[in-house]
């Protein structure tokens, strides 16, 4: 055991106190009460490090699942094609646009509505009257010119600022200028008319500057799936529902002189939503291995720094609670009030088996709630939820048995008589009643697998189903997604969050114990080094004037004043 104190060395041997060395000795068994502090500082710094790491990889997968959840993200988004991209080339499609094929023949383009004013022989030529115009149906604008007359180019200013809808420019070429006129809508609906027209060029003998119509508006001419239609412009727009397509030019003719229909063909994005739900599934395993890494040792035997956390377990209960959601296969409409007094009936079938009627009228509850508790108290084999989101409410249904066999059948006649009578019509958004439909399985480390191949059979079989599972009223996604935004770092109340904050608390109490102790010891540092400094300046003067002898003072027994008495040291023991 170390000795803790002053080391006066040898008494002959002329040296001092070793006053660093002390002070040093000293100081570091002051600082031992530091180290459990330390000690508990580091370990709530390495935790710390694993929350943030933990944080970064929960949002990562969140914006995941987000993504597929978006209504106007990559579940929206098409594929499409033109058998002949010089008569039609696909621009757009909207979530809206249905997967399939379409058969478009062009008849002829759309036109827009132009003409010009007689020609002058300078544009600067001096102008004078007024001309009345109109776009279609709407309303006429006249154009007056000033009582000492204009140009071709005060004139063309005055229209455009009219709010006429015709654009006019100024067309000159080697035999002089004239006025161009073009409407600003497109088609039938957008013929310009000129319903009076005293325009006259005063510098040259007050010719008369009249209209003349070049090209006449009309539509374009298209049959679609059998069915002729028109557009007003050469830009289509939903004459495929949420489709949008350029046409270039009528449509060739064959042998017979007849139109070769084009095919038009419309697809899911098949391939980027694979590859979304697979990144998901990736940022998922690569979540749920950080969080077993925190379950054991790391490589030199310690605990690692969760280690038995109640964190940890909580956000493992979290994911596989949202991972093991049940996904619903339809809703009835949305209500703003689930107290509203309900009427009528509804009948569920789930796949081949009987059909359960339910009347509002025999419950003694006629809300949602009582119609959800009628349902699931049934012989059905099907279960009901109210769902309150957004200040909505709504019932949902999910079979209890996968696959088609629990397909549901459902026809609801039930009324919110409390809402002007509103039927809540029903709409079944999936049959896909977990993961596992997506071919989506756990693993036994907590991990999930996914078949590409099954998945894209899914894609391809019933995509709809699968846009359901993620952003259907209380789906699998809707769920997860709200699991994971509650659970990370980005909220207030997410369990990382909270970690982190109760972390910081402690850290900040810790290093202001640290603080205070460092200067408690700073100060007594400082104190113990003065002292120690002057006791060994009385000690170096007193072995320098009697090195052999100890020297020290006290009363003359004969008078009141001291004196020193130099004794051998023997004579002192």
């Amino acid at each position: 055991m170390g000795t803790v104190g002053p080391s006066f060395g040898s008494p002959t041997s002329g040296a001092g106190l070793d006053v660093s060395a002390t002070v040093s000795s000293i100081v570091a068994n002051l600082e031992k009460v530091e180290t459990p502090w330390k000690t508990q500082l580091s370990t709530l710094q390495s935790q710390d490090t694993v929350i943030s790491s933990l944080g970064t990889l929960l949002s990562s997968l969140s914006n995941d699942v987000s993504a597929l959840t978006d209504f106007a993200g990559i579940l929206s988004q098409k594929t499409g094609s033109s058998s002949d991209t010089n008569v039609v080339e696909l621009t757009a499609a909207t979530s809206a646009a249905m997967a399939g094929s379409h058969s478009v023949i062009v008849n002829s383009l759309a036109k827009t509505s132009s003409g010009y004013l007689t020609e002058v022989a300078s544009a600067s030529d001096n102008l004078t009257g007024a001309i009345t115009l109109q776009v279609g149906n709407g309303t006429t604008h006249t154009i007056t010119l000033p009582t000492g007359g204009g140009t071709l180019s005060s004139l063309a200013s005055s229209i455009n600022s009219s709010g006429a809808g015709i654009s006019a420019g100024i067309l000159t070429d080697s035999t002089g200028s004239r006025l161009s006129l073009v409407s600003a809508t497109s088609g039938g609906a957008g013929n310009i008319t000129v319903t009076s027209n005293s325009l006259a060029d005063s510098s040259n003998g007050n010719a008369p500057l009249s209209y003349k119509s070049t090209v006449t508006g009309v539509d374009a001419s298209l049959n679609i799936d059998g069915v002729d239609l028109a557009s007003p412009s050469n830009t289509a727009t939903n004459l495929i529902p949420g489709v949008t397509f350029q046409i270039l030019s009528p449509a060739s003719t064959d042998s017979n002189g007849d139109p070769v229909p084009i095919q038009v063909v419309i697809g899911n994005d098949n391939a980027n939503v694979e590859s979304a739900i697979n990144t998901m599934v990736t940022d998922y395993n690569s979540l749920i291995k950080a969080i077993n890494a925190q379950t054991g040792n790391d490589s030199s035997g310690n605990a690692e720094p969760l280690f038995g956390s109640p964190t940890l377990s909580l956000l493992q209960q979290q994911l596989l609670s949202s991972i093991n959601t049940q996904n619903p296969n339809g809703t009835l409409d949305a209500i703003k009030n689930a107290s509203d007094t309900l009427s009528g009936t509804i009948s569920i079938q789930v796949g081949n088996g009987t059909a359960h009627q339910i009347d509002m009228s025999t419950l003694s509850d006629q809300t949602l709630s009582g119609l959800a508790s009628a349902i699931n108290a049934a012989s059905i084999d099907a279960t009901a939820k109210v769902v309150t989101n957004n200040g909505l409410s709504t019932l949902t249904l999910l079979s209890r048995t996968a696959g088609s066999a629990g397909a549901l059948s459902v026809t609801s006649n039930i009324v919110d008589t409390t809402n002007s009578n509103t039927t809540l019509n029903y709409t079944h958004s999936s049959d896909i009643p977990g993961l596992t439909g997506l071919s989506i399985n756990m693993n036994n480390d907590g991990t999930i697998s996914l078949d590409a191949n099954t998945l894209d059979s899914t894609l391809n079989s019933d995509f709809s189903s699968v846009v359901g599972f993620f952003q259907g009223v209380d789906s699998w996604g809707m769920t997860t997604a709200n699991v994971l935004n509650q659970a990370g770092t980005s909220s207030s109340t997410g369990i990382l969050k909270l970690a982190q904050k109760a972390n910081s608390t402690m850290e900040s109490n810790l290093n202001a114990d640290i603080a205070r102790e460092e200067t408690l010891i700073s100060t007594q540092q400082k104190n113990l080094t003065t002292e120690l400094n002057k006791a060994n300046e009385i000690l170096r003067l007193c072995r320098r004037s009697c090195p052999a002898w100890i020297c020290f003072t006290r009363p003359s027994p004969a008078t009141t004043r001291s004196h020193n008495d130099h004794r051998p040291r023997s004579q002192t023991q």
